[in-house]
């Protein structure tokens, strides 16, 4: 008999440890369960299909479950595991379907149950939803169409409640953004924030911060019609989006016996070996990964990561022997007509590590300033005051502006210096940057903010 890999989870890094494990060793059975419709989805495009932006949602699927079989993977779908005994190598599975469970013994295990949303305490909050599966937003879209109403509230300041709110926007709706928060997008520090909180406005979305949302009243059909704040009052609201938050779904882990580490999440070693469980792996929105700046377990819930964790996962399930490097928190967006992003620590992030650290901003323009398309570009840098040690950075600007934060992740990767750094040999022409890039330029004084603090 050959040896089985189950793996539980049929999204990213789920189906990435199956494909890799496919490759490498032929002769493996392999079975995958996944409880929803879709298998290998990108939830970031969902935003972008909700607005109309992407017509088609089956340009959202990367790898359909017929594709996976033709390779030899046993994907099973509408099919969730409840139970995960280890002792016996058994997983107890529950066809959705039919309404009926069964067993399956497994050699080796790869748990891939990624992330769900955070319910908040607000009373009627259980009659609306989030949207973070192809299936949630294919019904979201379908009710916007057939109920399409005039206004809509989105709870939660996220990127992904940003995107969400300029989405409805341009379903032709009238917007508010609440949060609790005293600021939006809180992976970036409050000055880089304030610029996404105008461009949200400058599209005519209203945005509530410091706003505590009370209860989604709805009427008798089930629909909401309002959401009551302490501080706004009540807002009309045809339609409400819960952005609140997600966690990573470690229920099943938990209840076999799996560690889990200080994040949350599933605890595993750079290799994706689940702690004191021989043959046992996971990997993405439900792991645990080390940060490479403070050395602490972090749970950052990226498709980047997923793919790349559930790959490390996929090669040492089949005998392999690499390593996960950790991360730095990565990533990018953009918001309604700025694109934003943000790598390694940000001043607040640093404070709670116990980090000292100083940083420097500036506003420059995307490209030379004679150049037509020109626009306004603001980089932060987070330093160490005693070597300049780059720690951080953070982007907000119009086009051209969010993909130069892969050169700072790559220094900070490298453990680049701010000196280092504003000698470095970057491109230049006119439609692109000025003679000096901004990057060049916000390394510049960050050397004399560590300087000063020196």
């Amino acid at each position: 008999m050959p040896e089985r890999l189950a793996v539980v989870g049929g999204d990213a890094a789920g189906m990435s440890a199956a494909a890799v494990a496919r490759r490498r060793d032929p002769d493996l059975e392999i079975l995958a369960f996944e409880r929803g419709p879709y298998t290998s989805y990108s939830a970031c495009g969902i935003p972008y299909y909700l607005a109309g932006d992407i017509e088609n949602v089956d340009s959202l699927i990367a790898r359909s479950p017929e594709e996976f079989r033709e390779s030899g993977i046993d994907v099973r779908m509408l099919t969730e595991v409840v139970g995960i005994d280890l002792d016996r190598r058994v997983l107890t599975v529950r066809d959705l379907d039919a309404r009926t469970e069964y067993e399956e013994g497994f050699d080796r295990l790869v748990y891939a149950t990624g992330a769900e949303a955070i319910p908040p305490p607000i009373e009627g909050a259980d009659a609306v939803g989030s949207v973070l599966k192809v299936d949630a937003a294919e019904r979201f879209r379908a009710e916007v169409s057939h109920h399409p109403g005039t206004n809509a509230v989105v709870i939660g300041a996220s990127y992904l409640g940003l995107e969400m709110a300029e989405a409805l926007v341009k379903r032709g709706l009238d917007v508010v953004l609440v949060d609790q928060a005293d600021q939006v997008m809180t992976t970036l520090d409050p000055d880089m924030a304030s610029h996404i909180k105008h461009a949200a406005e400058g599209v005519g979305i209203r945005v509530l911060l410091s706003t505590t949302v009370e209860e989604v009243v709805t009427g008798e059909d089930g629909r909401p019609q309002m959401v009551r704040t302490a501080e706004e009052g009540d807002l009309k609201a045809d339609h409400v989006v819960l952005s609140t938050g997600v966690r990573p779904v470690v229920g099943l882990a938990e209840e076999a016996g799996l560690e889990l580490g200080e994040s949350g999440a599933v605890r595993t070693d750079d290799h994706q070996r689940c702690s004191g469980a021989d043959g046992v792996f996971a990997a993405g929105d439900c792991a645990e990964s080390r940060h490479r700046l403070t050395g602490r377990g972090v749970n950052i819930q990226l498709g980047t990561h997923a793919n790349k964790q559930g790959k490390v996962a996929g090669i040492n399930a089949t005998g392999g022997d690499v390593a996960f490097p950790g991360v730095i928190g990565t990533a990018v967006s953009r918001i309604c007509k700025y694109e934003v992003a943000r790598t390694g620590l940000s001043e607040r992030q640093a404070a709670e590590a116990g980090i000292d650290v100083v940083s420097a901003t500036i506003k420059d323009r995307t490209r030379a300033g004679y150049y037509p398309g020109a626009g306004p570009i603001w980089v932060k840098l987070v330093v160490a005051p005693d070597n300049a040690r780059i720690l951080g950075g953070q982007i907000v600007g119009e086009e051209g502006a969010a993909k130069r934060i892969d050169v700072l992740a790559t220094s900070i990767w490298t453990g680049m210096s701010a000196n280092e750094f504003e000698d470095l040999d970057l491109s230049y022409a006119p439609p692109f940057s000025g003679v000096y890039d901004p990057l060049l330029r916000a390394a510049h004084q960050a050397v004399k903010a560590a300087e000063k603090a020196g």
